[in-house]
C-alpha cells in the first residue's frame, strides 16, 4: 500500500512525477529494465503529437527581434541612401521578387549590398516590417505607393490587402482614378469591379473632376460599353461632350470616335435638333455630321428602322430599365395561382406582368440573362405533374410554350448553368426522381444526363462556379429533409457528394450572393419548419450559420437583388401561408420584413431580372384576377 504523510497525503509518489523515457537521463538507482518496460507497455497507435500553437508569432518575433539587433543579417536593402538589414531567407520567404534575386543565381544573390530603385524608402521599411510581422497598416496617404511597392517586390498579400482598401473606399469622386491606377498595376479584379462601379454610377460619376482626365481610349471603352447604367442616352452625349469642351484644343481632332459611342438614334430628334447640331466641333467635322445624318434618318425612316441596324440603335441593357422580382404562381390557401407579379425593392412595389396560360405550382423558374424567363415542371390543380414548358419574353410580355421536358416533374430543382436549363430530380405523380435533363435554348432540345446518386423531390438547387449544386431534398413519404448536397460536374458529366449542410432540410429557398451559396427555410423534421440560414463557402469547403428569418419558411421564393436577399412567402405550417418579404443584408448579417406580397402564397418561384420599367408601369385590368 501507499504511505501517507502526516498531512494525510500520498507520498509514494511525487505530484508532479512525470515517466522518464531515457534510460540515461535517469536515477542510476533505476534499472534500465525498467524503463524498457514501461516503453513496451506503451501501444504503437499510442502517439502523442504537439503542436505549439504560438510557435508561428514567436517565430516571427524572434526573427523580428534579431533584426532589429541586427543579429545574422546577411544583406542590406539600400533605398535612396537608406539602408535596412535583413535576413535573405525572410525576405525570400514572403517576396518572390527577393525569392528569384537570391535564390536565382543573379548577381545580388552574392552581395552584401543590394540596391532597389523606383520605389520609396517609406515603403520598404513598410514591406520589411510586414515580412517580419505579418501587419501592415494601409491608409488613404500610403495606399497607392504602398500597392506600387509591394507590385514591384511581388508581395502578394499586401497587394491584394491594398486593393481590397481601394475598393472599399470607392466612391463617384474617386473610382475613375482607382481604375486606370488598378489598370496600371495589374490589379485585373479591383479593375474590374472599379469598371463596374463606373458604369453601375456613370450618372454621377461623368460630373466629376476625375472623369474629365480620362484618355480617349479609356473614355471609348467606358461609353460604348452596352452596361452603362443611365436614364437616358442623352447623358452619355453631354459627357461626351463635358470631356471635349474640358480640352477642346486638345481633343477635337478624332472625336468622332468618341461621338460614335453615343447612340444617337435614341435619342430624341429634338435634342439632336437642340443641342447637337449647334455644337461647333461637330458642325466642322465631316465624319460627326455622318453621325447626325444617321439619327436623323433613323428618326425620319422609320418604315427603313432594320437597315439602319449598328451598334448606336441597340439599346443598352440598364437603360430605362430596373432589375425587380418576378414572382410567379404557386398556392394561396391551398388555391393555385396562374399570376405574375414583379416587386421592385426600389420603390416597394407590385406590378402585375402577363398571367400564365395555366395555374400551376411546385414549378421552377430561371431567368436567362434579360432575355426570357422559363418556367418548367409542376403540379397542376388536378394533381397531376406537369412536362410542359414556358418562355416568358419580357418585350412582347406573353408566355410561349417551348419544347417539353421528356419527364412530368413537380418539386423540381431548376437551374440556369452555361447557358443550359437544367430540370433536377421531382415527383412524376408516381415516384421521386433522380433522373435529370438539360434544355439547350438554341435548338429547343431536352437531353437526359447521368441522374443523380440520390431520388429526391423539393432540392434547393444553384449553380455556382460552373458547378450545379443540389442541397437536401425529400426522400420519404413524410417530406423530411436530408442534409446531403450533390454536386454535379458538367465538364466531367460525375456527381459527387459534398460536405453536408448542418440540418437537414426540404422545401429551402437557395441563392448565391458574393461567391457563397445561401439556404434558406424549410422544411426541418416531422412538423417543423425552420428559420434557420446556412450558407457555404466553395472556397473553404464549410457550412456555416446566419442570422435566422424572422419567420419560419417553408418553399418560400428567394431571389437577390442590389447584393441583398428577398424571402418572399412560404409556410409557417400546414395552414398558415405567409404574404411577408423579408430582406438580408449581407453587411449586417441580419433580415428585415419590408413589404407584403398581393396575396399570401407557397410554392412559388422567384427570380430576378432587368426588365422595362415601362413594362411593369403599363397599365392593366386590374379587377381581372389570374385564377384557375
Amino acid at each position: 500500500m501507499a504511505s501517507s504523510g502526516d498531512d494525510g497525503t500520498d507520498k509514494s509518489i511525487p505530484v508532479n512525477f512525470v515517466p522518464c523515457m531515457s534510460p540515461r537521463a535517469c536515477s542510476s538507482a533505476v534499472s534500465t529494465d525498467s524503463v524498457a518496460s514501461v516503453q513496451d507497455s506503451i501501444q504503437p497507435e499510442e502517439e502523442y503529437r504537439y503542436v505549439e500553437l504560438s510557435h508561428p508569432a514567436q517565430l516571427l518575433s524572434g526573427l523580428r527581434d534579431l533584426q532589429n539587433r541586427t543579429q545574422f543579417c546577411d544583406v542590406i536593402i539600400s533605398v535612396d541612401g537608406q539602408e535596412f538589414p535583413c535576413h535573405k531567407v525572410v525576405l525570400s520567404a514572403f517576396s518572390q521578387y527577393f525569392r528569384a534575386m537570391f535564390g536565382g543565381g543573379l548577381a545580388e544573390s552574392q552581395q552584401r549590398k543590394v540596391s532597389l530603385n523606383g520605389v520609396e524608402p517609406a515603403m520598404v521599411q513598410t514591406l520589411i516590417d510586414y515580412g517580419y510581422t505579418s501587419e501592415v497598416v494601409i491608409t488613404r496617404q500610403n495606399v497607392q505607393s504602398l500597392l506600387s511597392a509591394a507590385n514591384l517586390l511581388e508581395i502578394i498579400p499586401v497587394k491584394e490587402a491594398c486593393c481590397l482598401y481601394l475598393e472599399k473606399n470607392m466612391d463617384e469622386l474617386n473610382c475613375v482614378g482607382i481604375h486606370c491606377f488598378a489598370e496600371l498595376h495589374a490589379c485585373s479584379e479591383l479593375q474590374q469591379k472599379s469598371k463596374v462601379y463606373i458604369l453601375h454610377h456613370f450618372q454621377s460619376v461623368w460630373q466629376h473632376e476625375e472623369f474629365l482626365q480620362l484618355t480617349k481610349v479609356k473614355l471609348v471603352e467606358i461609353l460604348s460599353d452596352d452596361d452603362l447604367n443611365i436614364d437616358n442616352e442623352e447623358i452619355v452625349y453631354h459627357a461626351a461632350i463635358r470631356w471635349l469642351d474640358h480640352d477642346v484644343g486638345n481633343r477635337r481632332n478624332g472625336f468622332e470616335s468618341v461621338l460614335e459611342c453615343v447612340r444617337l438614334p435614341l435619342v430624341s430628334c429634338y435634342f439632336i435638333h437642340d443641342h447637337v447640331e449647334s455644337h461647333e466641333v461637330i458642325k466642322c467635322s465631316q465624319a460627326c455630321q455622318k453621325l447626325v445624318k444617321e439619327a436623323k434618318d433613323f428618326h425620319l425612316l422609320q418604315d427603313r428602322r432594320a437597315e439602319f441596324f449598328s451598334p448606336r440603335t441597340k439599346v443598352r441593357k440598364s437603360s430605362d430599365k430596373t432589375e425587380v422580382i418576378v414572382a410567379v404562381g404557386g398556392e394561396d390557401d391551398k388555391v393555385v395561382l396562374r399570376s405574375v407579379e414583379t416587386y421592385d425593392p426600389n420603390t416597394l412595389s407590385w406590378k402585375p406582368l402577363a398571367c400564365l396560360p395555366f395555374a400551376i405550382s411546385k414549378h421552377g423558374i430561371v431567368s436567362a440573362g434579360d432575355s426570357y424567363l422559363f418556367l418548367a415542371g409542376g403540379e397542376y390543380p388536378d394533381g397531376s405533374a406537369n412536362k410542359s414548358v414556358m418562355r416568358y419574353d419580357p418585350c412582347l410580355d406573353i408566355w410561349t410554350e417551348v419544347a417539353s421536358m421528356n419527364i412530368a416533374r413537380s418539386e423540381l430543382g431548376l437551374v440556369m448553368l452555361d447557358g443550359y436549363m437544367y430540370a433536377i430530380g421531382g415527383w412524376d405523380g408516381n415516384v421521386r426522381l433522380d433522373s435529370v435533363e438539360y434544355y439547350n435554348i438554341e435548338t429547343n432540345v431536352w437531353t437526359m444526363i447521368l441522374p443523380m446518386k440520390i431520388a429526391l423531390t423539393s432540392p434547393a438547387c444553384v449553380s455556382l462556379n460552373g458547378m450545379l449544386y443540389v442541397t437536401g431534398g425529400a426522400v420519404l413519404e413524410d417530406g423530411d429533409g436530408i442534409d446531403i448536397v450533390q454536386l454535379f460536374n458538367p465538364r466531367t458529366q460525375t456527381w459527387s457528394e459534398m460536405r453536408s449542410m448542418k440540418i437537414p432540410r426540404s422545401g429551402s429557398g437557395a441563392c448565391v450572393l458574393d461567391g457563397k451559396i445561401y439556404v434558406i427555410g424549410g422544411w426541418h423534421a416531422s412538423t417543423e419548419n425552420t428559420k434557420r440560414v446556412e450558407c457555404y463557402d466553395p472556397k473553404t469547403n464549410t457550412w456555416i450559420e446566419r442570422c435566422p428569418l424572422h419567420e419560419r419558411r417553408y418553399r418560400p421564393g428567394v431571389a437577390v437583388v442590389g447584393g441583398k436577399i428577398y424571402a418572399c412567402g412560404g409556410e409557417e405550417g400546414w395552414d398558415r401561408y405567409h404574404d411577408t418579404i423579408e430582406c438580408y443584408d449581407p453587411i449586417t448579417d441580419s433580415w428585415e420584413i419590408i413589404g407584403e406580397m398581393q396575396t399570401s402564397r407557397s410554392w412559388l418561384s422567384c427570380v430576378s431580372m432587368v426588365i422595362r420599367k415601362d413594362l411593369i408601369g403599363k397599365d392593366r385590368n386590374t379587377t381581372h384576377q389570374c385564377t384557375v
